[in-house]
């Protein structure tokens, strides 16, 4: 398995993505336009926003990211998250090119 695994429905004015995350992966920090909602659903992972504060995110916890608010993250265990984006875009946070975002690491 990757590091990072997703499934998306994008609609026309929402997108959902199912994310699985394997234990020690790392979401560099990266911003979008989007809205961001993300839910865990089983572990738990550690976001860190732009201005370096960290914020722990547990089973059954969510946490909104506002516009272009920068953040990255780390799976501390393996996890399921469902992140929920508005508006919806093919293209946004670690699939966008450049502005500071790439692939998952370990």
């Amino acid at each position: 398995m990757a590091l990072l695994e997703r499934r998306r429905i994008i609609g026309e004015k929402v997108m959902v993505s199912h994310v699985t995350l394997e234990a020690g992966c790392v979401v560099p920090v990266h911003a979008h336009e989007n809205e961001q909602v993300s839910c865990v659903l089983r572990g738990r992972l550690r976001f860190v926003l732009g201005d370096g504060r960290k914020a722990d995110v547990g089973e059954g916890e969510a946490i909104h990211l506002p516009s272009n608010c920068p953040h990255g993250a780390e799976a501390l265990e393996a996890c399921v998250v469902l992140d929920i984006f508005a508006p919806p875009s093919a293209t946004t946070g670690i699939d966008a090119h450049g502005g500071g975002s790439g692939p998952a690491t370990r």
